[in-house]
């Protein structure tokens, strides 16, 4: 199982949303690329990186993403905004994998496109819920699925990797919806990351148990109620 730690951005700085809600926000620190430097000095697999302003449509952090993927070597997930072609195959040529979620349910044609373009291994589908509904829009608007259906339609086009976040739970560190998390791992190829709610090595664990491909570690990293050392240990 993957250990990828989340680095959100708002206004070129390192924040955590609880349950997603921009007026309840907390910031850790004014400098991300010493913070992705951080993780990758601990041990981790992949970096988990949010373009915050762009998911609400409030601003870009782009050049900020850049500058950390010029100074780092471990893999990095782009997320955040990517919501039309150009924005996406810029993002994809410098980034080992980028995240979709509302592009995904809004523009099936042109998520098919970058299938054949990209690859499925390249594009991570986000299916962010809110107890079993898909949320989109920065988890703004509910795309009218459930959770499982939306899987099985992506896994039948082609993908195979997602990442599976209860917005309910994400900043809470309530723990991690292990309901969810294990229909969805059980599912024919489809290689589940995990996030939100983690508040604890015991939940680290608890997810592996669910078969997991990997776990974003947020707020319980910031907060030191874990770290990546441990986490890869279990792992």
């Amino acid at each position: 199982m993957k250990i990828i730690p989340a680095i959100d951005l708002m206004d070129g700085k390192v924040v955590r949303l609880y349950k997603g809600d921009p007026k309840q926000k907390t910031v850790y620190s004014d400098n991300p690329i010493d913070v992705a430097k951080r993780w990758e000095s601990a041990g981790a697999d992949m970096i988990h990186l949010v373009d915050l302003d762009a998911t609400l449509g409030k601003g870009s952090n782009l050049d900020v993403i850049k500058k950390i993927l010029n100074s780092i070597s471990i893999p990095v997930e782009v997320a955040g905004g990517l919501r039309d072609k150009s924005k996406v195959m810029d993002v994809s040529k410098i980034s080992e994998r980028i995240v979709l979620g509302t592009l995904a349910f809004k523009d099936k044609l042109l998520l098919k496109s970058l299938l054949t373009e990209l690859g499925s291994e390249k594009i991570v589908i986000s299916v962010d819920h809110r107890d079993g509904e898909i949320v989109i829009y920065g988890w703004q608007e509910s795309a009218g699925i459930k959770l499982i259906d939306a899987i099985n339609e992506f896994l039948e086009m082609g993908f195979t990797e997602f990442l599976l976040t209860n917005v309910s739970r994400d900043g809470t560190l309530e723990g991690p919806d292990l309901q969810f998390l294990e229909q969805a791992s059980n599912m024919d190829n489809a290689n589940i990351i995990a996030s939100g709610g983690i508040s604890n090595i015991e939940d680290v664990k608890k997810i592996k148990e669910k078969n997991a491909f990997g776990v974003i570690l947020g707020k319980a990293l910031y907060e030191n109620k874990i770290s990546i050392e441990e986490a890869k240990e279990i792992v």
